[in-house]
């Protein structure tokens, strides 16, 4: 039985044989070029990340690759099971690391309440456990974003966007789940809700008041085949929600670049001083 985040649309159909090879090669090029032979990837018992994690390890070997779980008090305990079963599943080595006393030690600190500071909190201490880890390990950070969240901005700057590299960025969500049982994902991780687990009763579709399945169908039109909205109503989407996601993915932008460099030389990093390749390599 189909739930309400995942969509059979022909459009987002995947080849998961072709997509699958391009990605472990994409993995496992980009890795060596940047001079690496490992991965580390924070496993969060969801989708995105088991599918990243499977890939590297497919990619890199599941020797390589550290999958590390970074639960916080309120973290739902299923999201550590599921966890276990993705490390379980893909052979990977992996490390956990309990964020609270970090985390609980700087917003008691600053006197900080507010669920979506203390959520942008707990995202950058994940990423900075995740980048202290790579350093020890001489690996790279992997990415488990996809398009569905970082078109519209879905996500924390410095936190689970970050990333060295990031083999789902251009899939959306509902490809991601396609991915996923090609991979042989386990199948409560492909089933659940899809969360941050930043807060309790957190999920995304709650939090975006859209779901995946209508989403990833508007941002395809929308963005992939650059349709207006006068072309996107006759295709029976809401006004509303037209203008919303539009909105989203323009304000967001900035999270979706390099940092703005002001521009004061002939020769400006990521303005006029842009390569295909990285010097060197």
């Amino acid at each position: 039985m189909e739930t309400s985040h995942r969509t059979n649309r022909a459009d987002l159909k995947l080849n998961t044989k072709i997509v699958r090879e391009l990605l472990v090669r994409f993995i496992k090029d980009q890795t060596s070029n940047a001079g690496f032979t490992k991965a580390v990837i924070g496993v969060s018992g969801g989708v995105d990340s088991a599918v990243s994690a499977a890939l590297a390890a497919e990619a890199l070997g599941k020797e390589h690759v550290l999958g590390v779980m970074i639960p916080y008090r309120t973290s739902n305990p299923k999201s550590v099971e599921d966890a276990k079963l993705v490390i379980q599943s893909t052979g990977i080595t992996s490390e956990l690391v309990d964020i609270t006393r970090m985390v609980d030690g700087y917003c008691d600190e600053n006197n900080i309440t507010d669920s979506l500071r203390r959520g942008n909190v707990m995202a950058r201490m994940r990423m900075i456990v995740l980048y202290d880890l790579s350093a020890r390990e001489n690996a790279l950070v992997i990415g488990t974003s996809n398009k569905t969240e970082i078109l519209v901005g879905y996500g924390t700057q410095h936190g689970d966007l970050a990333c060295a590299i990031n083999p789902l960025g251009d899939l959306y969500k509902s490809q991601i789940w396609q991915l996923a049982e090609a991979l042989g994902i386990p199948k409560p991780v492909i089933e659940k809700a899809p969360s941050a687990d930043l807060w309790e009763g957190q999920t995304d579709e709650n939090e975006m008041g859209v779901t995946y399945a209508t989403l990833d169908a508007l941002l395809y039109e929308m963005v992939d085949e650059r349709r207006t909205d006068e072309e996107l109503l006759k295709l029976n989407f809401d006004a509303p929600l037209i203008k919303k996601i539009r909105l989203m993915i323009q304000k967001n932008q900035f999270k979706r670049r390099p940092p703005l460099i002001a521009k004061v030389s002939y020769r400006t990093v990521n303005v006029d001083f842009r390569y295909v390749r990285d010097w060197g390599i």
